[in-house]
């Protein structure tokens, strides 16, 4: 990562490159970190991944999990009721 002073930051905002995220400090101590949006973007979509992963973990854990044919046996029993059918649909 790339580390610049504030004065920088200020004096070369317009045309500044952050392809990579770079460190602002002020006093001499990083201070800010600055990101293009698209990398803002990806880096928050990976954490919602991450915690995603980490509920589903913690539910296989605690035993609240199913497998997938039971999931869609689930599925297509509620989509069959909604439906008014008393039967399942057929497996493709």
């Amino acid at each position: 990562m790339r580390t610049e002073t504030i004065s920088y930051l200020k004096q070369n905002a317009a045309t500044l490159d952050v392809e990579e995220p770079l460190v602002i400090t002020q006093k001499g101590k990083p201070t800010y970190v600055i990101e293009s949006y698209t990398a803002h973007e990806r880096r928050e979509q990976a954490i919602a991944l991450l915690k995603l992963l980490n509920l589903g973990e913690k539910s296989r854990e605690e035993g609240r999990s199913m497998s997938a044919d039971a999931f869609l046996e689930k599925v297509r029993a509620r989509h069959a009721s909604r439906r008014g059918e008393t039967m399942a649909l057929p497996r493709k």
